[in-house]
């Protein structure tokens, strides 16, 4: 998800164990919540280098553990330069490296749990193994979310200036158990979303599309509203593109849907597909579909995932295009941003 939700999810998860953090232990949280998408840098190193490392190697479950380590290490160093802190009792101890790596794996696993949730999904057996994990629960903005958290996190502390207001002396809220509250109904939201996401799937797979049976069904979200998706059949020849209101099943109708023909058999298809980087990009594809160009002298072949709608200007949206020649021979190789493919 987007940057925003991390930073809030990270907080409520803060306060919801605030009781049990150590010093320091709201800004590790949040830190560490967030490093993950340091490798989001890979964008410009252009699309290659994005579709390679975008929540791969910092979402991985190695990655993750290196970044937990070396964010409590830093926050240990930190520690050790600031001035100790005084309590009732006398000098509270100095951050130890165990307290500090369980808050940095707190906040690092809520930010991939919330990413396996959402948009492209991760690599967590990188670089073990090239899988993608996604449960296509959401989109990699969703407003309810965000509306759940930021209500959670600013409530508390609206409720306590009205109480400072009314009465004097009143005892210190913490705001622990609103932050878990909100937490709780962030994970209600989402399993109400995996609920739905199945009936989505099982409406798409139940009908035929212009006579065409379908043999795999694949269903994204869509940001606004959670009873309506964006789905996709895959037919013997085509890909058939439809909306999918789960909340109205017999308002569906399947011959609304949009045809995506998969291409005609070819040399330049099948030179394409056994290239390297057809191999790399179909690991990364969820829902891969071609096209084959020809022109006077040479032939172009690109290949788009079509779980992105085809508008989609997301750097997510990777396009894969090869060039060869009158002669079938692959002059060019590259893959390209959205913006980038449509000049």
């Amino acid at each position: 998800m987007e940057p925003f939700t991390h930073a809030f999810s990270s907080l409520a998860l803060a306060r919801a164990g605030q009781k049990r953090l150590p010093r320091l232990g709201t800004a590790i949280v949040v830190v560490a919540g967030l490093a993950p998408d340091l490798d989001y840098a890979s964008y410009f190193g252009g699309a290659s280098a994005f579709m390679r490392f975008h929540r791969t190697a910092m979402h991985s479950l190695a990655g993750a553990a290196l970044t937990a380590c070396a964010i409590a290490a830093a926050f240990c160093v930190l520690d050790r330069r600031l001035p100790p802190k005084k309590t009732a009792q006398g000098i509270a101890p100095r951050l130890g490296f165990g307290s500090a790596l369980a808050a940095s794996v707190v906040g690092i696993a809520g930010h991939v749990l919330l990413d396996l949730a959402s948009g492209m999904g991760v690599q967590l057996l990188w670089p073990f193994r090239a899988r993608w994990w996604a449960w296509d629960l959401a989109r990699n903005f969703d407003p309810w979310v965000l509306f759940l958290l930021v209500a959670g996190l600013l409530l508390p502390i609206l409720f306590k200036l009205v109480n400072e207001e009314v009465t004097s002396g009143h005892k210190k809220r913490s705001g622990a158990g609103s932050a878990i509250l909100t937490l709780f109904l962030i994970a209600a939201y989402f399993g109400a979303r995996a609920h739905l996401h199945r009936e989505a799937v099982d409406l798409l797979l139940s009908r035929e599309y212009h006579g065409r049976v379908g043999l795999t069904a694949e269903a994204f979200p869509k940001t606004a509203t959670p009873f309506i998706w964006r789905g996709i059949v895959t037919t013997d020849n085509t890909l058939e593109e439809v909306e999918v209101p789960v909340n109205q099943p017999d308002a569906f109708d399947p011959n609304d849907s949009v045809t995506l023909y998969k291409p005609e058999d070819s040399p330049a298809l099948e030179v394409s597909e056994k290239s390297s980087a057809a191999a790399k990009y179909l690991e990364y594809a969820r829902v891969p579909i071609a096209s084959v160009r020809h022109n006077e002298a040479d032939y172009r072949v690109e290949v788009r995932d079509a779980r992105f709608p085809l508008e989609d200007d997301d750097p997510a949206n990777i396009i894969l295009r090869i060039e060869l020649s009158s002669t079938y021979q692959i002059r060019k190789e590259e893959f390209l941003f959205p913006a980038d493919a449509n000049r």
